[in-house]
């Protein structure tokens, strides 16, 4: 099998390697065409998984084709379907036979540098091991130790990107306020792996579980909690498959529990309206709906609104499936569909709990000219600035 397929018939072979690199669901698919209605891309241009399916299931599938690396794997899709398909395994398996053979269309180019950039220094940003813990200098933030209350895991965003570190920030001074006995593991932590897992990389991702899966063990690590719903979909779901099991937390849900048992109170306002948009790894994923707005409902002059799209009709911002790093022309952003269904609903300010999501949001304010108009936050941010 090269880059280019060129079956003239159904190929034995290929179908074999679809089924190898997990993807024999497609055996399933009856070819309605559902996961084509729903698919969010279908908002800005033409995409058809259904296709996909079916070149699959006949051995043609076209690998060098960037269709292939478009799947965001949103989750609209598996919802939707009648038969079980599983497409998001499907496009994964695609991709993992596309990374083997070394086939990139121009507009994914990064990712073989992002993961490059995993292996060498444990996050996709080519950033420098030793700044992980950076953003905490000055916080009297304490290093992990066995048998203390949480292990706060930051991720890749959060530790580098200097908009994303304010998030981090205002989750560990938000844990000090509630009296949260937390560390963090600083220059040990790695790139929980999720998305160059779902970017066709099998090799990487598994370096880095086994990495962290130890890193936790030796450090005594019982509870873990993240800021992103990335990391909290794989080590809840993906990391048991090295036979190892740890409880998982999100920091929504975590503000949420702080607050009903009286650990954390929320004294001042927030006298703005706001929507709140639904990642799609926290909510279709792991039905997290309600808690986030129920955090946001206990503060103050705070006014939530909804957007068309809501709960398990979340409008996917295009982040995840290492869609973070693929080059997307500016009238096929996903985000900002979602930055003007935020305006649509009179919101002045647009709420989520994902890195991914504030990331594609804050771009695409900009790019909307929204930035007197429209402020992207992270729930965390809001609750903190109510703190005060």
């Amino acid at each position: 099998m090269t880059g280019t397929v060129e079956t003239a018939l159904p190929s034995r072979e290929v179908i074999a390697e679809v089924q190898a690199a997990g993807g024999g669901v497609f055996r399933l698919c009856y070819q309605c065409g559902k996961c084509d209605v729903v698919c969010p891309w279908n908002h800005v241009r033409t995409f058809s998984m259904r296709r996909i399916i079916r070149e699959a299931g006949l051995g043609m599938p076209e690998i060098e084709s960037e269709d292939l690396w478009l799947c965001t794997t949103c989750g609209t899709c598996t919802e939707a379907c009648p038969r079980g398909v599983k497409q998001i395994e499907l496009g994964v398996a695609l991709r993992r036979i596309a990374t083997e053979y070394g086939v990139f269309p121009a507009a994914v180019r990064a990712v073989p540098g992002v993961a490059s950039s995993l292996r060498a220094d444990g996050n996709p940003l080519s950033e420098d091991r030793g700044k992980r813990a950076d953003w905490a200098a000055g916080l009297g933030v304490r290093p992990f130790t066995e048998g203390m209350e949480v292990l706060y895991f930051v991720g890749c965003y959060p530790s580098y990107d200097p908009r994303l570190k304010k998030v981090a920030v205002a989750t560990a001074r938000i844990l000090e306020q509630a009296g949260v006995d937390f560390g963090i593991l600083g220059t040990r932590e790695n790139c929980c792996g999720e998305s160059i897992r779902k970017a066709g990389n099998e090799e990487v991702y598994r370096t880095l579980a086994r990495e962290n899966i130890k890193t936790f063990i030796d450090h005594g690590v019982r509870r873990i909690l993240v800021s992103s719903p990335h990391c909290y979909e794989t080590f809840k779901k993906e990391y048991p498959e090295f036979m190892v099991h740890f409880e998982v937390v999100h920091i929504a849900p975590y503000l949420n529990t702080l607050l009903e048992e009286g650990r954390l109170r929320i004294a001042g306002t927030y006298g703005k309206k706001v929507a709140y948009h639904d990642p799609c790894y926290l909510g279709r994923h792991n039905g997290i709906y309600d808690e986030p707005r129920a955090v946001l409902g206990r503060i103050a002059g705070l006014e939530l609104v909804e957007m068309v799209d809501c709960r398990e009709h979340s409008l996917c911002c295009g982040g995840g499936g290492g869609g973070i790093w693929k080059d997307t022309p500016m009238s096929e952003r996903l985000s900002n569909l979602r930055v003007k269904q935020a305006r649509e609903a009179g919101a002045a300010v647009l709420a989520t709990s994902c890195p991914y999501c504030i990331t594609n949001f804050e771009e695409s304010r900009l790019t909307l000219d929204y930035a007197d108009v429209l402020e992207i936050k992270d729930i965390v941010e809001i609750v903190h600035e109510a703190l005060l």
